[in-house]
Parts: structure tokens; sequence; C-alpha cells
């Protein structure tokens, strides 16, 4: 009776990953929100393109990298989500164009690119913030430096915290494992 209830309720907890696919199909819909509104600053843009002043430019290519940034964010958290925590990918196995990283991020991976690409993200807004200074007052830049700076301090502290675990083993935990190895080579 025991093992029939806990394979029940076993399956029903690995079947419950599932709940987590209409978060990635919505994550799919934000990435349509981020193309529409790259099209809409393209199009913004174009019938004064040739009066840009070099500054305008500057900001209005930082704005299409960022929103660039922010859509392969979205893709690999989408991607490397749904294999890490619901299924693996079969339909893409074998396709020519799977991006090299599919299947091969991990969940602490994924959390250092996840931190890389909002450093990123951030410098470019703070970037965009320098370009138009006069547009800001102090306080403003001084806000947008603290933050930048909070998220490069916390990239850092998680690579960190991620470069202890995976060196942190006890030693005496190696030793068993490379015993229990040595056992089973016997």
């Amino acid at each position: 009776m025991r093992n029939k209830l806990e394979n029940g309720f076993e399956s029903v907890l690995f079947a419950s990953r599932w709940l987590m696919a209409p978060f990635y199909l919505g994550l799919v819909v934000a990435l349509l929100a981020l193309m529409v509104e790259f099209i809409k600053t393209i199009v913004e843009v174009i019938p004064q393109i040739v009066e840009l002043s070099e500054a305008s430019a500057v900001v209005w290519i930082l704005t299409l990298i960022d929103l660039s940034l922010a859509a392969n964010l979205l893709l690999m958290v989408i991607f490397s989500g749904y294999e890490n925590f619901v299924s693996r990918m079969q339909v893409s196995a074998d396709h020519p164009d799977r991006p090299t990283w599919m299947g091969k991020i991990d969940f602490s991976n994924m959390k250092l690119k996840l931190i890389a690409s909002i450093v990123a993200i951030s410098a470019i807004e703070l970037l965009k913030a320098f370009m138009s200074i006069r547009s800001y007052s102090d306080r403003d830049l001084i806000w947008l430096v603290a933050i930048h700076l909070t998220f490069i301090v916390s990239g850092v502290l998680l690579a960190l915290m991620d470069w202890i675990t995976e060196r942190g083993e006890v030693p005496e935990t190696r030793r068993e494992h490379e015993s229990a190895d040595a056992g089973e080579a016997h």
C-alpha cells in the first residue's frame, strides 16, 4: 500500500513540472512584445534618420541593443528554463540551427548569464543617461549609478557563491566518493 501511495504521490509531483509550461508560453508573448517595441523604435526614427545628431543616433542604437539583449535574455530563459525544469526539447535535438548552449546551461549558469545580461542592460541605460546628461538631475544619475553598482556587486557575489559551492565540497565527502568509486572498480 505504501509503495503504491508513494509512487502515485511521486508521479503527481513529477507531473507538476508541466505547470511551468504556461510561464514559458507567457515569456514567448513577452518576446513578441519586445519585438513590437523594437520595430516601433526603428519605425519612429526612420523618417528623421538623416537629421539625427550623433548623440541621438548613439542613444537610438543603444536602445536597439538594449532591446536585443533583453530579447536574447528572454530566449535563453525560455529555452534553458524549459529544458531544465519541464522537459528536453526533442524537436530541436538534431536541428542544424540548434544553439550550441542549449541543453548545457544549468540553473547556476542561467543565474550568472541572467545577472550578466542585467548588468549589460543597466550599463546601456547608464550610457544613454550620460549621453543626455542634461535631462537628468544629479539625484537621478546617482541612483542610476548606485543601481548599476548593485547589479555588478550582485553578479560578483553570485559568481563567488557558485565558485565556493563548486569547490566547497567537504574533503571527507570527496574521499568517500573516491573510496566508493575505487570499491566499484574491484
